[in-house]
């Protein structure tokens, strides 16, 4: 939660900074600073059919091996790839730290 990460704006970055410190001096609760971590970083960005590909072929994957790093099935990641499903939640934001920082970061 106290990581540096990307806000919208100068303002949110530095209300963001504030509500850290605040948090590790014990003055704001976990569930609080989770509220500021929604309302100041900035979203995680969507992926589509090609980008999951195009990210999967950047890091040498099978579809099986991605599937097994997402903790997610196969035929999901297939899903995925093909267009009919799309990735959210956690699936979602481990696509986006693979993308960011590389499988050393998951793994």
């Amino acid at each position: 939660m106290t990581t540096k990460s990307k806000t919208k704006n100068p303002i949110l970055e530095a209300v963001h900074e504030t509500a850290s410190d605040l948090h590790r001096l014990g003055f704001i609760d976990k569930r609080k600073m989770r509220k500021f971590d929604g309302l100041c970083l900035a979203p995680i960005a969507d992926y589509d059919s090609e980008k999951i590909r195009a990210l999967r072929d950047h890091l040498r994957l099978s579809q099986s091996v991605l599937a097994a790093v997402l903790n997610t099935s196969l035929s999901t990641v297939r899903k995925w790839e093909v267009g009919d499903k799309h990735p959210s939640g956690p699936s979602l934001k481990l696509l986006s730290l693979l993308d960011r920082k590389g499988l050393e970061a998951v793994l």
